[in-house]
């Protein structure tokens, strides 16, 4: 099987790493059941290690080794962009967020920090909440803008029911950290709402 292919199936390539946890051990059915819990390979890594170990079969050493891909992931997608102009470099950016966000089980907040010349120095949760909202403090997040001397943010926070449509309160939210931003001369740039498959600008939607 060519694992670098699209069309290697999740059972494939969920078997290899369960494989590499515990060699020597049939682990199809394994596999299959992890899938059927939690519905895709993504999924699987992103599961957090107090749900995957309800799954049968699963012990220290699979959580260890779907936490290592998990993170092996995470840090792939936040090399494209760090340190990089992001305007010009936006698929990059919304793969970065699908990679980090998209399989979370609560709502996260995150704000990217830009310099003046658009490059990204520095990616912060800044709130963790509950299966449908995440408290968000536009006060906390200038304060964090003006520390790092940033010139723009974009905000982004996914919505772990897969349905990236904005909230009422997501868009008030956006314009209280827009107005609070700008009266210090910081941009906001954009707030994206990730979703399990897709995503939301607001500045494309027409709320910035």
């Amino acid at each position: 099987m060519n694992i670098g292919s699209e069309a290697a199936a999740d059972e494939d390539v969920l078997e290899l790493v369960l494989y590499r946890a515990i060699p020597r051990r049939e682990v199809s059915t394994l596999a299959q059941r992890l899938l059927f819990t939690f519905g895709d390979f993504n999924r699987v890594i992103s599961a957090p290690p107090s749900r995957l170990a309800e799954v049968q079969g699963v012990g220290s050493a699979v959580i260890r080794e779907l936490k290592i891909v998990e993170a092996a992931a995470h840090k792939l997608a936040r090399c494209k962009v760090m340190k990089r102009e992001v305007l010009s470099n936006w698929d990059a950016l919304l793969e970065y967020c699908q990679t980090r966000m998209a399989h979370l089980e609560i709502e996260q907040f995150r704000v990217l920090y830009l310099d003046r010349k658009n490059v990204l120095i520095a990616d912060e949760a800044q709130g963790r909440g509950t299966v449908d909202h995440v408290p968000v403090y536009p006060r906390e997040v200038v304060k964090r803008a003006l520390e790092l001397n940033a010139s723009a943010l974009i905000l982004v926070h996914n919505h772990p029911s897969g349905d990236a449509t904005p909230s009422a309160e997501d868009i008030a939210m956006t314009r209280h950290i827009q107005s609070a931003g700008e009266a210090l001369g910081l941009a906001l740039h954009d707030h994206l709402v990730i979703g399990k498959a897709q995503h939301v600008s607001l500045r494309a939607e027409g709320h910035l």
